[in-house]
């Protein structure tokens, strides 16, 4: 049986309030703060992660550091920590210092970093998500999957519940069919607000995304985006009309894949989006 290495000895830290005082590390809400201080849920959210023993964490937005402390304390062999508000830097350095050659911050916008390309593989990224970026950083991502060996990420819910919809939901579209085309998504808890400072006004979810050794179904990505694109941006209308900004005969290319018509972009699954998108190129 195969056991997970144990984590090495945590140093003594000082609480998470102590550090925000000391370093007066008020949340911005221009940066989508919200500080998780609960060392319990911290660690809870390092630990679903897997065995961090091997390769590279990389944590987006640690701001004072609970989560990155949580990562480092679970056993984590090396942390590349990105974080755009230099305010926090002093904080972390205490974290650097805490544990010595285990952690590299890097002062930076995550938007611009190719976190594909940081530390040795395999690499995860460990992340609660700054909320104003959180969708577009994970787009990023899904463009260099194969990059890295799982994602768990925390999402406002209403994220998470996109991520892993189902057809015939309202919840379902593009950003559904993108994450579950390229990976596995799986819901793993929910974090309230009261759990956060300050708190935000909507409930969180963490997510686990694994990535799939291969796409779901065999698909060009840029005309699966443009597929998806047209049919959810008139997701009320039925598919022949919608189609209608990809081809002058909608009708036709519906027919080729065996999709009625009259069907609506959210009763179509991830396999038929990618039969379209195979069917327009080939059209073309």
């Amino acid at each position: 049986m195969n056991e997970r290495p144990a984590a090495p000895a945590a140093p003594d830290l000082p609480p998470l309030r102590a550090v925000i005082a000391r370093h007066g590390l008020a949340a911005r809400r221009a940066l989508g703060q919200h500080f998780l201080l609960d060392l319990n849920l911290t660690r809870r959210i390092a630990r679903a992660a897997g065995d961090l023993s091997h390769g590279t964490v990389i944590e987006i937005g640690p701001g004072p550091g609970g989560l990155t402390r949580a990562l480092l304390e679970v056993g984590a062999r090396q942390v590349i920590a990105i974080e755009r508000d230099e305010r926090c830097r002093p904080a972390l350095a205490e974290l650097e210092a805490a544990f010595p050659g285990r952690l590299t911050v890097i002062a930076a916008d995550a938007l611009d970093v190719d976190a594909g390309r940081l530390g040795a593989p395999p690499r995860r990224i460990v992340a609660n998500l700054p909320y104003n970026v959180a969708t577009p950083l994970l787009i990023q991502w899904l463009g260099m999957v194969d990059a890295f060996a799982g994602l768990t990420l925390m999402f406002q819910k209403e994220v998470a519940d996109r991520l892993t919809a189902r057809p015939r939901t309202k919840d379902y579209g593009r950003l559904s069919i993108l994450t579950q085309w390229l990976t596995e998504p799986r819901r793993l808890f929910d974090i309230p607000a009261r759990a956060f400072t300050p708190p935000p006004k909507v409930t969180s979810t963490v997510v686990q995304l694994t990535p799939r050794s291969a796409p779901l179904h065999a698909a060009d990505r840029a005309l699966l985006e443009r597929v998806t694109a047209a049919a959810f941006g008139q997701r009320r209308k039925m598919l022949r009309q919608s189609l209608k900004s990809l081809t002058a005969d909608p009708a036709a290319l519906l027919a080729r894949v065996g999709i009625e018509e009259t069907r609506r972009a959210e009763e179509l699954d991830v396999g038929q989006f990618c039969a379209l998108a195979q069917a327009l190129g080939d059209a073309r």
